[in-house]
């Protein structure tokens, strides 16, 4: 992309801000775009030797899905593009990444997802943006791990589903990196000069919204699953899976750096609370998550 395609000036609300993001394409990890290729020759030479009557099984939702949890950007891609689908199918039951391959198909997804752009593409020469970009990928997957981990403890039979709403919690952010860089490390440079300073504070000084507010909105937007909406939502009752989301991503916040931040105390005593363990077994069971 050319600087006169990325957003530059904050619009004045979050209907501005919706607006901006809606039209654009979603670009995904190279490395989501390598995978997909290799996958997709795979797949075309098994329908080449189909009549020999050899395993057509070469490709399926489960290998496709494996790509989607380690790119956020590529899950969110997809949800969107099956949301939009909806209109014509019955899409009500699909929540996941896996369901949605499932639904779409291999085919039809490969023949959707043919050409994509990728971020490293579309901030060429705007490494800190990228790098920005890579802090908050690496996060998010922190969380999604943390969220997972702590589904399965507690017996929870949505654990795909709590993943997912980690992976994408902080979409808007990425969103912004990735079409509004100038903003975003203006963002960035604005919270590590004030540590102090709370990010929805910066965020609504700068952006003139919270970022929380517009992924909600932008979840809503585009269709996606009203059961991840809700259980993204931060301002949602503290049920169960809310609270399992929250401290996923709270807790990648505050140990991105290291076990140091004594914001991490809390969130230990809060996570221990959750999943009723001891604080001992609580942090033993946070380090085998992620270290």
């Amino acid at each position: 992309m050319s600087p006169s395609d990325f957003i530059t000036q904050a619009p004045h609300d979050l209907a501005g801000w919706v607006a901006a993001f809606d039209p654009l394409e979603i670009p995904v990890l190279a490395s989501t775009v390598d995978a997909l290729t290799a996958l997709r020759r795979s797949e075309d030479a098994v329908e080449a030797l189909a009549e020999l009557r050899l395993n057509e099984g070469a490709v399926d939702a489960f290998m496709l899905a494996d790509i989607m949890v380690t790119d956020p950007l590529m899950t969110l891609k997809l949800l969107r593009h099956v949301a939009a689908l909806s209109r014509r199918h019955d899409a009500s039951d699909i929540e996941t990444a896996t369901e949605a391959l499932v639904m779409l198909g291999i085919t039809p997804f490969f023949r959707a997802f043919a050409t994509q752009a990728t971020v490293e593409d579309t901030l060429t020469g705007q490494d800190q943006a990228l790098a920005g970009l890579r802090r908050v990928l690496a996060r998010a997957d922190r969380a999604a791990r943390f969220a997972f981990g702590f589904a399965v403890h507690r017996l929870d039979p949505d654990t795909a589903l709590l993943h997912q709403a980690a992976l994408l919690h902080d979409l808007a952010e990425m969103l912004l990196w990735v079409h509004a860089p100038a903003l975003a490390l203006a963002l960035a440079q604005r919270q590590q000069a004030e540590p102090g300073l709370r990010s929805g504070i910066a965020q609504r000084e700068l952006l003139h919204v919270e970022l929380g507010t517009l992924r909600q909105a932008l979840m809503r937007r585009w269709h996606l699953p009203t059961v991840l909406v809700q259980i993204s939502d931060d301002h949602a009752s503290p049920l169960a899976q809310v609270r399992n989301v929250q401290l996923a991503v709270r807790l990648a916040r505050h140990s991105a750096q290291g076990w140091g931040d004594k914001a991490l105390l809390a969130d230990v005593d809060e996570v221990a609370a959750l999943l009723n363990m001891g604080i001992a077994p609580t942090l033993a069971l946070l380090h085998d998550l992620v270290d």
